[in-house]
């Protein structure tokens, strides 16, 4: 059975318990992104047409640099023509009530997040950020903006020569690529935060867990740390998944079964008479 959300949500702020919001593809999806592995996820290359756990690989990088490529130039072109919604920007608002206290950890690339005003360094964005490039070969560990003008372009015109050329490391000449997490790969420190979304889930006295639905590792093992040690867990989703069942399971835990969009902003106000109520 749900508790109370907004009880709950006041019972943490008075134990000055860390608070931690989790997001997947769904509150992304409210502003008009397709799921990652929706049909328009699917990509064509020549007669053969390639499954996105298919495109999204280091290995299919390597054999069709271009065919990748392409595929993800377009994914930037459907994020930069998405706006952040009230979902992001109740995210965004929490972070500015509670600063050291709260901490965004998101799977999604769209670079929504950072736009509504979530701050780089407490959002840890543990896929990586399609806006960003760095080196194939690894020659460094610097990571460079997409070029801009890449942006919008054809998603079936092959690339040019100036196109390569952007898309070249300025360093060791090699071929620059997306700054995600592939299928192929594992999460790190450096790039994708792993330790700090662990430590972060161990200090974490309540969850939100917004959108997603538990396809991949790190954002489970940071609900099963969460879960183990005690904390709750609040699942934000439009459909049940496996994180409402485990937020059914938690002290003051709660599944709300609503778009985040129009939950969040609702949680927000919630925060912001709770603070004003503490002031007086």
């Amino acid at each position: 059975m749900n508790a109370d959300w907004s009880q709950t949500l006041r019972q943490h702020l008075e134990r000055k318990s860390r608070l931690t919001v989790l997001t997947g593809a769904g509150i992304s999806a409210e502003s008009g992104i397709p799921t990652f592995r929706g049909p328009e996820g699917y990509w064509t290359v020549g007669s053969k047409v390639y499954h996105p756990q298919e495109m999204a690989t280091y290995a299919m990088f390597r054999r069709r640099p271009d065919a990748v490529w392409q595929w993800y130039l377009h994914r930037a072109s459907v994020c930069q023509t998405a706006a952040p919604n009230p979902g992001h920007a109740a995210v965004a608002a929490m972070d500015r009530l509670l600063g050291e206290r709260f901490t965004l950890i998101t799977q999604n690339v769209d670079g929504l997040h950072l736009r509504a005003g979530s701050p780089e360094e407490r959002t840890y964005q543990i896929h990586g950020n399609v806006f960003q490039t760095r080196c194939a070969a690894a020659c460094s560990p610097a990571l460079h903006p997409l070029p801009s003008v890449l942006v919008g372009r054809p998603p079936d015109a092959p690339l040019s020569d100036r196109e390569q050329a952007l898309l070249t490391c300025p360093r060791c000449g090699d071929r620059l690529r997306p700054h995600v997490l592939w299928f192929d790969e594992v999460y790190d420190e450096a790039y994708f935060r792993f330790h700090s979304s662990l430590r972060t889930a161990a200090a974490t006295g309540l969850l939100f867990v917004v959108g997603t639905s538990g396809a991949t590792n790190l954002p489970n093992q940071v609900a099963g740390t969460v879960f183990q040690n005690g904390g709750t867990i609040i699942d934000i989703d439009t459909a049940p998944n496996p994180f409402s069942q485990l937020a059914l399971r938690t002290p003051g835990g709660a599944f709300i079964q609503e778009p985040s969009g129009h939950f969040l902003p609702k949680l927000v106000d919630v925060l912001e008479n709770a603070q004003a109520a503490s002031s007086r």
